[in-house]
């Protein structure tokens, strides 16, 4: 039953009592893949098994949907009863997930649409599906006919505020959150919403009005800004823990400007997924001033040790390990490089252009690690590209609203390294030591989700348009097609049609990432049908 207004900590709620209930398990492997990251648990492991280490060499093209939109191609596909959902900036989709043949689209243009003109994808619930927008507001679609049933803002519009990330839902709640962190004047908030009819249930914010999180913002002068959520989140269902990867602050790189510890920026912050309120928090990346978000979904896993941990991949070209049973702290178990890592510590100056790796587009972006239980290994796609910056020598004027605040000295002081030189890894972790079993350098960026499955094989894509299966145990590559389109999305396994097939989100037309596609579109792969 719903009741009073209550805030404090950062959170804002509506108070109920929210019976928890955990799915039935039937132990039959499930055929779907209905999260953005398959679970709530956001491991990205695949119980199927046709399509094997000693099969997937026979993979061929089964179908393809090309979408009458070029664009930023990020979506994570998700998979429904033989219906692949998906979404870009301003349009939902619904194919069949056997022959691409179109089902429904819905297309929802923003009043402000978002440079970037990024959406990573749906939630799903009880045959309803979920989405944000680049001008902050949320919609339900009925599932079987992409009819619109709900749309509403759920916080007040602030300049260059938008929702991209794909939220989740779970025990009758969907779970969203805004990004826009680099903005002036604009703060992560995360939002529980009734799936009946979008209203707010609890509100958490990132940078709180009060308490020690707000204590910790030590420039006076300074507009608090940061926290962003450019990616879903993840949920250790058991004990109702939400834990959510909260962005950089703003301004990005001039910490002598932006004081204090900013929290709780750059955190992972662990939530009561009932009401809201703040657990604990670890924040990964301390006085940020490399625009190193802590922007990857983190992963609940359970290794075969019996540990319980979470695993977070970000760009600062780590991943941190935490002991999920200490969940006031989230204590750091172990830390890996998971590429290059130069001038990670060196600070960043007024009068010359410092180069550092990974840079503010390297480490893991917004698909993060990926768990298979049968070898016990977290496997990470990452980016391998430099960039370089000088800070701004006048810090006397404090930009508008809206405005996007990294606080560098100008267009040609914050550089990547040429695109020739951007590179990427995969590569394959001990969950319990952090040894690291194989990796393999790509010869493009690797941004796509990373898929580890009960065949044994991992998929992985990368932005030049290549498509691996790796042998999850050895890494040796067992197959490969080149798409000749670039791919920063979903790569995602299911059964439709009465077998395992593989989609994939390819062509990604952006203006940061380099090999822009001439055309979008979600391709189906199978083994040959006898």
């Amino acid at each position: 039953m719903l009741g009073r207004l209550i805030q404090a900590s950062g959170v804002v709620l509506l108070a109920a009592t929210i019976p928890v209930t955990l799915p039935a398990q039937s132990g039959v492997p499930d055929p779907d893949w209905r999260r953005y990251n398959r679970t709530v648990a956001g491991d990205r492991f695949s119980p199927l098994a046709e399509i094997t280490r000693a099969n997937v060499g026979r993979l061929r093209e089964v179908c393809r949907y090309a979408l009458p939109e070029v664009t930023s191609l990020q979506t994570g596909p998700i998979v429904i009863a033989g219906v692949l959902y998906f979404t870009t900036d301003t349009i939902s989709y619904a194919i069949d997930a056997a022959s691409c043949a179109e089902q429904w689209k819905y297309v929802r243009r923003s009043a402000t649409p978002h440079p970037l003109a990024v959406h990573r994808g749906f939630a799903y619930l009880d045959g309803r599906l979920f989405r944000g927008t680049s001008d902050g507001q949320v919609f339900a679609l009925n599932a079987s006919d992409g009819r619109l049933l709900w749309e509403h803002v759920i916080a007040e519009k602030t300049p260059g505020m938008g929702i991209p990330m794909a939220p989740i839902a779970w025990n009758g709640l969907v779970y969203i959150g805004t990004a826009g962190g680099d903005i002036v004047g604009v703060t992560g908030h995360v939002y529980a919403l009734d799936p009946a009819d979008g209203h707010v249930v609890w509100r958490f914010d990132v940078v709180p009005d009060t308490g020690v999180g707000r204590t910790t913002w030590t420039n006076p002068r300074l507009p608090k800004s940061g926290g962003g959520f450019w990616t879903s989140f993840t949920l250790d269902q058991r004990r109702g823990v939400l834990f959510v990867p909260a962005g950089n602050a703003a301004p990005d790189f001039d910490i002598e400007l932006r004081t204090g510890d900013n929290l709780y920026s750059n955190s992972i912050i662990a939530l009561d997924a009932r009401t809201g309120r703040l657990l604990g928090y670890n924040q990964l990346v301390k006085h940020d001033n490399h625009d190193w978000d802590v922007d990857s979904p983190p992963i609940v896993v359970t290794t075969r040790g019996g540990r319980g941990i979470v695993a977070s991949a970000n760009k600062n070209g780590l991943l941190s390990v935490l002991d999920r049973s200490r969940t006031t702290t989230l204590p750091v178990l172990w830390e890996r490089p998971t590429t290059t890592r130069e001038n990670a510590d060196a600070p960043l100056s007024r009068d010359s252009v410092v180069r550092f790796c990974p840079g503010f587009v390297g480490g893991v972006e917004w698909n993060g690690a990926a768990y298979s239980p049968q070898t016990n290994l977290l496997y990470v796609g990452a980016v391998d590209w430099c960039s370089r910056v000088q800070l701004k020598r006048d810090t006397s004027e404090i930009p508008p609203a809206g405005a996007v605040w990294f606080g560098n000295e100008g267009p040609v002081s914050a550089i990547f390294d040429s695109s020739e030189r951007a590179r990427g890894w995969v590569t394959a972790f001990d969950a319990e030591s952090g040894t690291v079993r194989w990796k393999y350098q790509a010869s493009r960026p690797i941004l796509a989700g990373v898929t580890p499955t009960a065949g044994g094989v991992v998929f992985v894509a990368d932005l030049g348009g290549r498509v691996y299966a790796f042998d999850a145990a050895s890494g040796k590559i067992v197959w490969q097609i080149d798409t000749g389109q670039s791919a920063g999305g979903g790569l995602v396994t299911y059964q439709a049609g009465g077998r395992q097939l593989v989609a994939m989100a390819s062509g990604m037309k952006s203006p940061i990432w380099p090999g822009g596609s001439d055309a979008s579109r979600i391709v189906v792969y199978g083994l040959p049908q006898r």
